[in-house]
């Protein structure tokens, strides 16, 4: 894998069993996404795929290793602030799969005209993605007290974090 080069591209029909290998673990796990971990396939696709939202997929090889929508954080006066979220594969994490999807959504929100990127909620016990985020330039801009009702942990603070493009 070391050589082998990672592709970000759309997201097509016949990506969504690879997509949710991708999203089950994570939903499921209750620690990252709001999502209910009970969600099953249908309902995660209808959040994932919702019509406001850009889908890409990011692969080696053909083998899907995480995905990441794109999509207006607002509406009117608002719409040009983005919003993304973003899935990895369990067996990918550590491997800059996520660093390559938070690149490519920051350039293609930028070349679709949005001034600036917004991540409305990062679970606070998320170091990983936490780190990741400020890695790539934003910004904890406040913080929800109990906003996530974590699976393990119960009540925990959610970060909204801020970059402009």
């Amino acid at each position: 894998m070391p050589n082998a080069e990672l592709s970000i591209r759309p997201a097509t029909d016949q990506d969504h069993d690879a997509i949710w290998a991708i999203m089950e673990p994570v939903i499921r796990d209750g620690a990252s996404y709001p999502l209910d971990p009970g969600l099953d396939r249908d309902g995660a696709f209808q959040y994932w795929f919702a019509p406001d939202k850009q889908v890409f997929v990011a692969e080696i090889e053909g083998a899907v290793l995480g995905t990441y929508y794109l999509k207006p954080n607002s509406t009117g006066l608002a719409d040009h602030v983005a919003n993304a979220g973003y899935m990895t594969h369990p067996a990918a994490r550590g491997k800059g799969v996520a660093s390559a999807m938070a690149r490519d959504s920051f350039q293609r929100a930028k070349d679709a005209g949005f001034l600036a990127m917004q991540y409305n909620l990062v679970v606070a016990t998320n170091e990983q993605a936490l780190r990741l985020w400020q890695k790539h330039g934003l910004h904890v801009v406040g913080r929800l007290p109990q906003a996530f009702r974590h699976k393990r942990l119960g009540l925990v603070d959610a970060l909204v974090m801020y970059k402009l493009l």
